[in-house]
């Protein structure tokens, strides 16, 4: 234990001789929990000369580094984190200009939060489009009806009326809006409303006149038109046609989106999210470019990498686009498999080739799928292509995971498959899985505490629009099961505070392939760092949710605070 105690808090000045890491090599043979690991963390570590610009001290530091765990003390230089002590230092006098030193009085710090699930566009559109969510006081469709109608009366005829987070779960009629009932209250303006999910949307008559779509329009791959049952009549409802709805309507102009951008990158400060994923499968150049203007533009603060859609990937030269990713990287091609229309789509046939097309050109395939066996087809579509082409640390992803036994997590366990899943569904979201999930269904319904077992490598997301950001109530989902009513889901499935942590921090920058800049407070990394008004691993389980982020910092900078929190 003195040993690895000195190595802890052994600085730099001796990096450049071989000799002596070597020495080191031999020395901690002795101490297998060190291993390559600390050799290279010894290598990597600052000059014993360099001095910090910003000393975060007096503060509580849940680093996620199992080096050293807890610390007090982290200094900063350039962005990056310069040095973590697990004491506070003593003052140096230095002839250079004096670091800044912010007293933490105390509080709890850990990593920035890392989403790598999440639509940014969608949450940027949301803060100025209709918000529809239950959480918004919509609790039937008259209220939906309402919230139109007065969109409509300041609306220019024939501009779209969009809204979005319809539930027809908590409407009092306990059904989906349909084109009539649009009609009703906007009948001289086109109107497109999304399902909480982003996978269904309504459209009003005139929206579906625009679109194309009439009592002669055929279902779309993988995409359904619900009709009236006795005429055959469109009626408004549309079941994964995103895309289609995508190349026939206009995007919001740059003058209405720029404002919900501000704003969506303000929230994700707010919640301590320092780095995201644009988890979009309708993500292409175009969004790319996009993307890249709004980070120029200083409109998204926390960095930002995207999945890019099979489709667009299909049609582009990735290995150009690849050497061109600077300030927006590329990280994922996103696949949706779903059984909307009673099968899988796309087949498994298709799946298989699309993955390997993915694999061999040496990228992670994300792949959405949330039933049983849309989760086993993605094994077998993952199993065949490294069969064809063996490749190690391919770090495919299955995204939600949602109905997974215990065999099927095995299986994903013994291919090297990450999970990204979304532990808050559990809390928003459980009191209708409890009363509409079969129960064969719900026994092994997000069954982290199992993935984990079984020795998955798991990250948590928020998928927000669909879910809010906020990783605290994430962590309190992962720890307790419970739902929003307090009733709980599958007890035994839950896990430590510390590996909920880890699920926002560490194991989301890992299955991002960024775990060498981020994910813990690590001499070396990136200095993104979040203060919270609470300790997650050290508080009764009903208080996490109540947790608050009291500031943000990215590369060494303070880019959110509340005010009266810290100065």
């Amino acid at each position: 234990m003195v040993a690895a105690q000195a190595n802890l808090e052994w600085h730099s000045e001796h990096k450049n001789s071989f000799q002596k890491v070597i020495l080191l090599a031999v020395h901690l043979s002795r101490f297998p929990i060190f291993g390559i690991r600390a050799i290279l963390r010894f290598m990597n570590k600052p000059h014993a000369l360099s001095s910090p610009d910003l000393i975060l001290s007096n503060g509580k530091f849940l680093t996620c580094d199992p080096l050293m765990p807890i610390a007090a003390e982290v200094e900063v230089r350039d962005g990056k984190i310069l040095r973590v002590r697990n004491r506070i230092a003593e003052a140096q006098k230095s002839e250079d200009v004096p670091p800044k030193i912010l007293d933490l009085k105390g509080k709890v710090v850990v990593p920035g939060f890392v989403d790598p699930h999440l639509h940014f566009f969608s949450l940027a559109e949301s803060f100025v489009t209709l918000n529809l969510e239950p959480r918004n006081n919509i609790s039937s469709i008259a209220h939906i009806k309402e919230r139109i109608h007065e969109r409509s009366q300041n609306a220019k005829p024939g501009e779209w009326i969009r809204g979005r987070g319809y539930n027809e779960f908590y409407l009092e009629e306990r059904r989906h809006p349909n084109r009539w009932d649009l009609d009703d209250v906007a009948p001289s303006h086109p109107v497109k409303i999304a399902h909480r999910t982003g996978h269904a949307h309504v459209l009003n008559s005139l929206g579906l006149e625009r679109v194309g779509i009439s009592i002669c329009t055929s279902d779309p791959s993988g995409g359904i038109i619900d009709r009236d049952i006795n005429t055959g009549e469109p009626t408004g409802l549309l079941y994964e046609m995103g895309r289609f709805l995508s190349e026939r309507i206009s995007p919001l102009t740059v003058e209405e989106f720029e404002p919900g951008a501000r704003r969506a990158s303000q929230e994700l400060l707010s919640q301590g999210i320092t780095s995201m994923q644009d988890a979009s499968t309708l993500n292409d150049f175009s969004r790319w470019e996009s993307f890249r203007v709004l980070k120029k533009r200083g409109l998204i603060s926390p960095d930002l990498c995207m999945m890019l859609g099979i489709e667009s990937f299909n049609t582009l030269d990735v290995q150009d686009f690849r050497a061109n990713f600077d300030s927006v990287r590329i990280q994922g091609i996103k696949i949706i498999l779903d059984e909307t229309t009673g099968r899988l789509y796309p087949s498994p046939s298709e799946l298989n080739d699309s993955v390997l097309r993915v694999h061999q050109a040496g990228f992670q395939v994300a792949i959405h799928a949330v039933e049983e066996g849309a989760i086993k087809s993605a094994c077998d579509a993952i199993e065949n292509a490294l069969r064809k082409y063996p490749r190690l640390d391919h770090r495919h992803r299955i995204e939600h995971c949602s109905v997974c036994p215990p065999a099927l997590a095995g299986r994903l366990s013994s291919l090297g498959i990450r999970i990204v899943t979304q532990p808050s569904f559990v809390y928003y979201n459980g009191d209708r899985y409890l009363e509409m999930v079969p129960a064969n269904q719900l026994s092994h319904l997000y069954p982290i505490g199992t993935f984990l077992q079984t020795g998955i490598k798991v990250a948590a997301g928020s998928d927000a629009p669909i879910a809010p950001l906020n990783p605290m109530i994430g962590i309190y989902s992962s720890i307790s099961r419970k739902c929003k009513s307090g009733k709980v889901i599958n007890v035994k499935e839950g896990i430590s505070p510390l590996e909920a942590l880890k699920m926002h921090t560490s194991h989301a920058a890992e299955v991002l392939f960024e775990e060498d800049r981020k994910g813990s407070i690590t001499p070396g990394k990136l200095a993104d760092m979040v203060v919270l008004s609470g300790d997650p691993t050290n508080l009764p389980v009903e208080q996490i949710k109540e947790i608050r982020v009291d500031m943000t910092i990215i590369r060494g900078d303070i880019v959110w605070t509340r005010d009266v929190i810290i100065q």
